[in-house]
């Protein structure tokens, strides 16, 4: 298993095809899922669980069109149990996992949390990756800019960046350069697919989220 929590995997560069939109995408960037023992549609975010892999994109109109067309049933030959609450649950697992991961990044030394800090690392160059919560003030948030060549994630509440750092709410946070911070900003963009516009674009408003340059 690699520091951030994935088993090593040798195919994990392969392409695999969305079965809702037909598009081929690395694996790494689509959502596994298997048919459990009792033929239900499980998802699998660590793509450890054992059986076929069935992949979808990380997006909401995709795992609903995947429900709706029945494309579970259909990929895997029998009838299938999917349940009602799929998506959300989709949605709420890929939440926990970036918390997960930002939270072990936080006990590397990798992350931080609160302006002072967070702006000090910008200023040192040492933030890769600036984390804002989508329920934060806007203007509050605006006195912090993307580090240059890296990312902003804006799409996880305040709650949730509470969790990842230790503390009750957390509004603004940055990740240094390492693994753990490439692994949170693949899982993150993932989740943004799932989130509403608004809860994706931070708010009321988008943002630039910097080059398209994954950190490292």
């Amino acid at each position: 298993m690699t520091r951030g929590g994935r088993a090593k995997d040798r195919d994990a560069g392969a392409m695999r095809t969305c079965i809702a939109t037909g598009a081929e995408r690395p694996r790494t960037e689509l959502i596994r899922f298997v048919i459990g023992p009792d033929d239900t549609v499980v998802p699998d975010i660590l793509g450890r669980l054992p059986g076929r892999g069935i992949h979808v994109a990380p997006e909401r109109a995709a795992l609903e069109r995947a429900v709706k067309k029945r494309q579970f049933a259909r990929v895997a030959r029998r009838p299938v149990t999917v349940p009602e609450d799929l998506v959300d649950a989709v949605e709420s697992q890929l939440a926990r996992r970036v918390v997960e991961l930002i939270s072990l990044a936080r006990k590397a030394g990798m992350a931080v949390a609160g302006y002072e800090k967070v702006k000090a690392w910008l200023g040192r160059g040492e933030a890769k990756v600036l984390l804002q919560a989508c329920d934060g003030s806007t203007r509050g948030k605006s006195r912090l800019s993307t580090p240059e060549g890296g990312r902003w994630i804006g799409w996880l509440t305040s709650d949730e960046l509470g969790l990842a750092f230790g503390r009750q709410t957390v509004i603004h946070g940055a990740l240094g350069a390492g693994g753990l911070t490439s692994r949170v900003v693949e899982e993150a963009a993932k989740l943004q697919g799932l989130r509403t516009d608004e809860q994706s674009r931070g708010g009321a408003r988008a943002r630039p989220a910097g080059k398209d340059k994954t950190a490292r």
